[in-house]
C-alpha cells in the first residue's frame, strides 16, 4: 500500500519505507530530506502525529530483523502448536535447542504425560512463565 502512495505520488528522493513488525503504529521512512517525509506522510491514512528524527543503520536492522519463535521462547512458557500432528494443541516448554532449531515439549491437553520433540518454527508464544 506505502509502494503503492509513493509510486502514485512519482517523489523524488525517497530511498526506502519499512514497517518494523516489532513496533505497531510505526512505519520509518528513508528519504532526502524532512519535506519528502512530510509529503508522503500527508497521503497515508490515519497519520495522527509524526515523530522526526534520524536511526543509526543498526537500530533499523534491529527493528527488521525477525526472531525465531525457538528463540523467544523458555522452559516453561505455554505455546500453541501451529502445524504438524498436534497442530491446535497447548503445550508446556520443556527444553528449547537454539542451535538445532527444535523445542521439547509437554502436551497439556493429554490425558496423561506426553513429551514431543517439535521443530521451532511450528510454535507460537501463549503466555510467558
Amino acid at each position: 500500500m506505502l509502494e503503492s502512495i509513493a509510486k502514485g505520488m512519482r517523489v523524488k528522493g525517497l530511498y526506502a519505507i519499512v514497517v518494523p513488525p516489532e513496533i505497531k503504529g510505526y512505519i520509518v521512512i528513508e528519504a532526502e530530506g524532512l519535506h519528502v517525509v512530510h509529503r508522503i506522510a500527508r497521503d497515508i491514512k490515519h497519520v495522527k502525529g509524526k515523530a522526526m528524527g534520524s536511526l543509526k543503520r543498526e537500530e533499523v536492522e534491529r527493528l527488521i530483523k525477525v526472531k525465531r519463535p525457538v528463540e523467544e521462547v523458555k522452559p516453561g512458557d505455554i505455546v500453541e502448536i501451529i502445524s504438524g500432528p498436534f497442530k491446535g494443541l497447548k503445550a508446556s516448554v520443556i527444553s528449547v535447542d537454539v542451535q538445532k532449531n527444535v523445542v521439547t515439549l509437554n502436551i497439556l491437553e493429554a490425558s496423561y504425560k506426553m513429551e514431543a520433540t517439535v521443530p521451532g518454527d511450528d510454535i507460537r508464544l501463549i503466555k510467558r512463565k
